[in-house]
């Protein structure tokens, strides 16, 4: 697997997502990734919270709106938005910070119209939305729209798109009628048996990454995908070198992670995955096809 040329240029990155204060999800475990690939990261937080959900029962505390959307102000005011070469949004904590990103992605974009959008709309996984419907519906009518790439995982492009999805075919359709120029559904169905497929769908061709289910895997896997996708994107990646190179991190990371017992993803300890994944993922064209077929 070819590594990204060592001397390619690194743009800053603007992450706007929940921050917690131990654990490696939501805006922590992307922001890590992304500087130990040599980006800047701007940082955003949406909500902050002691912990991942999951771990235990915490309080979450959420900036009311208008303070949320003050700090927005401020950095549209920045004279260096210009240097961020992509935006990735996540976890939420409120509906009115959809309005609030989409006016921040708008000043980026003018500030550097090559700049790409990246939603990773996170509201729920196979137990059901963990946040408000309000929320999930912003992240879907507000955010999604603006985005040019979007990363749901199975759950999410089913509460998004209103339909259920039991085949990969079923898949492909419902990234179609998401709206993004492009959709990487993490966790969709899989070809083979115990295994784990990432489907990447564009107005070219659909694209699955496939690799071994591991069991109890730590949270944060999504929130990773979409921050390596993205910095692998601007590396000047293929999108099937980018999607491949992903998920073979991703997988390399769950895999040494649950080896050593660890209920999260230990980024630390295991980084060299971020830069060299040794992993094996394979990769195969599922169609070719216009976007709206």
């Amino acid at each position: 697997m070819t590594a990204p040329a060592q001397n390619a240029p690194r743009t800053d990155i603007l992450v706007i997502h929940s921050q917690v204060v131990r654990g490696a999800v939501g805006g922590r475990i992307a922001g890590f990734a992304l500087e130990r690939l040599g980006h800047r990261v701007w940082f955003l937080p949406t909500v902050l919270l002691p912990w991942h959900p999951g771990q235990g029962r915490s309080h979450r505390h959420v900036a009311d709106d208008a303070t949320f959307a003050a700090l927005v102000d401020d950095l549209i005011g920045a004279d260096t938005l210009s240097g961020i070469g992509a935006v990735v949004s996540g976890y939420l904590g409120s509906p009115a910070q959809a309005r609030e990103i989409v006016r921040l992605v708008a000043a980026v974009r003018k500030a550097n119209p090559e700049a790409l959008y990246v939603c990773d709309p996170v509201s729920g996984d196979r137990a059901g939305l963990y946040v408000s419907e309000e929320t999930a519906a912003a992240m879907r009518d507000t955010l999604l729209p603006e985005a040019d790439v979007a990363t749901p995982n199975l759950f999410e492009l089913e509460w998004m798109c209103q339909r259920t999805i039991a085949t990969e075919t079923e898949a492909i359709a419902a990234a179609r009628a998401l709206g993004p120029a492009r959709v990487l559904v993490t966790s969709a169905p899989a070809m083979r048996r115990n295994s784990v497929s990432n489907l990447l769908v564009s107005d070219k061709a659909a694209i699955a990454a496939e690799h071994g289910a591991i069991a109890d895997a730590p949270n944060g896997t999504g929130d990773l995908m979409a921050a390596l996708f993205t910095a692998n994107l601007l590396a000047g990646q293929s999108d099937e070198a980018a999607l491949k190179r992903s998920a073979a991190s991703v997988f390399e990371l769950v895999a040494r992670s649950v080896k050593r017992g660890s209920r999260d993803l230990l980024v630390a300890w295991e980084q060299a995955a971020l830069v060299q994944p040794m992993a094996l993922v394979s990769s195969r064209r599922v169609m070719d096809a216009p976007i709206r077929a």
